[in-house]
């Protein structure tokens, strides 16, 4: 049975003095936690000194985003080789930001998913529907449209590699959230088109909520059916409430 996963993304937040602070911290917290995997994703100027007080911890560190090529005239993209070699083991890809202000596609996200697989890092793949979108009716049809696009041309071999964040859009940063109905809901229609497109039938791929999760709803998103585990936002960006997180997932 695969651990309950907790990854704090902390955004555009923390600069590398600050985020080292709070990352010593955390290791004070957290380490020896056997029970739940955790990541934290710093901003990409941060990844070397969270890097030099995680290592060795029971922490991983995770990379915001990632561009398709190893190397190359591309100013101001961060590759998967530079992000492995600054300690990463996993990379959010595709996050609802991204594709909202960055005008990223699906076929973005399909490239940049390959090439971090490629170089051995472990893709986060973000999937949500808009507010609009889930009012017309079109969250499964959207859902499909990403997974199929995001995930063309991975092979089975590669689906352990994988974890799929569902973040509705309409709860990041909102304080709305959908229900657990609503959360079981998607999480199995995920499954079964994984199982449908893919063939994935050993539960391999571990899907995440995400979508304003704090330290009040935890305990319920937690428990939700189909839920493996959590992709936190603003409450990673605290201690306590970050710690009271990864604590709850070793109740589930």
């Amino acid at each position: 049975m695969q651990r309950t996963f907790v990854v704090g993304n902390w955004k555009m937040y923390k600069t590398p003095s600050e985020a080292r602070d709070f990352a010593l911290e955390l290791v004070k917290e957290l380490n020896g936690i056997k029970e739940v995997e955790i990541a934290v994703a710093p901003p990409f100027v941060s990844l070397l000194p969270v890097w030099e007080v995680i290592k060795g911890s029971d922490i991983k560190l995770c990379a915001q985003d990632v561009f398709w090529e190893k190397e190359g005239a591309y100013t101001g993209e961060i590759s998967p080789l530079m992000l492995k070699d600054a300690g990463c083991e996993y990379v959010i890809i595709g996050h609802s930001e991204r594709r909202r202000y960055f005008k990223e596609t699906d076929e973005d996200v399909n490239k940049k998913l390959k090439a971090a697989i490629s170089e051995g890092l472990k893709p986060i793949l973000c999937i949500g529907e808009t507010l609009e979108e889930r009012e017309k009716g079109e969250t499964f049809k959207v859902l499909e449209r990403q997974l199929t696009i995001g995930l063309e041309g991975i092979t089975h071999e590669d689906f352990p590699k994988i974890t799929i964040a569902y973040e509705p859009v309409w709860a990041i940063g909102t304080g709305k959230n959908a229900t657990p109905e609503q959360i079981k809901e998607v999480h199995h229609y995920v499954k079964s088109l994984l199982r449908e497109k893919k063939g994935e039938t050993k539960g391999f791929v571990r899907i995440l909520y995400g979508g304003s999760v704090t330290p009040d709803n935890i305990n319920e998103l937690i428990k939700t059916p189909g839920v493996d585990g959590v992709l936190v936002g603003g409450a990673s960006l605290r201690v306590s409430s970050f710690v009271t997180i990864v604590m709850a997932g070793r109740r589930k």
